[in-house]
């Protein structure tokens, strides 16, 4: 009996460091299914072709290679990097949606701010390595 409840516990705290690793069973951020959606509704009206926003940085979010190819710093050739996977407090685009960088730069920019639920959405789909699934 006390083998059998020494098994049972060894088991239950091998479980709980399973959990513990990968993060209690933390759901992964879908690009197509999470992200994408948050992006359509509130940031691709200005940043594609012809938009405001893609005139003024050369941001397209219409696809994920559009969102990864980053921006087009005036006329140069260079391109700047909007998302660094796995690091969302470095990635531009987690820092202008949520108003760590110029406030005349917020974003989406001329409208209401992201609810907390999209902000963590963006910052978690960054922080699991902003994968195209």
């Amino acid at each position: 009996m006390k083998t059998a409840i020494k098994a049972l516990s060894l088991v239950s705290l091998v479980g709980t460091c399973v959990v513990s690793i990968t993060g209690c069973g933390e759901s992964v951020v879908s690009f197509e299914n999470d992200v994408r959606p948050i992006l359509h509704k509130n940031c691709l009206e200005c940043h594609q072709p012809g938009g405001k926003g893609f005139e003024a940085s050369g941001l397209a979010i219409g696809t994920y290679d559009d969102l990864m190819k980053g921006t087009k710093p005036g006329n140069s050739e260079q391109r700047g990097q909007i998302v660094i996977p796995g690091d969302a407090t470095s990635s531009a685009l987690i820092m202008l949606i949520e108003g760590r960088a110029d406030p005349s730069i917020k974003m989406p920019h001329g409208k209401e701010p992201l609810n907390e639920k999209s902000v963590t959405t963006l910052r978690k789909w960054v922080e699991q390595g902003a994968q195209n699934n």
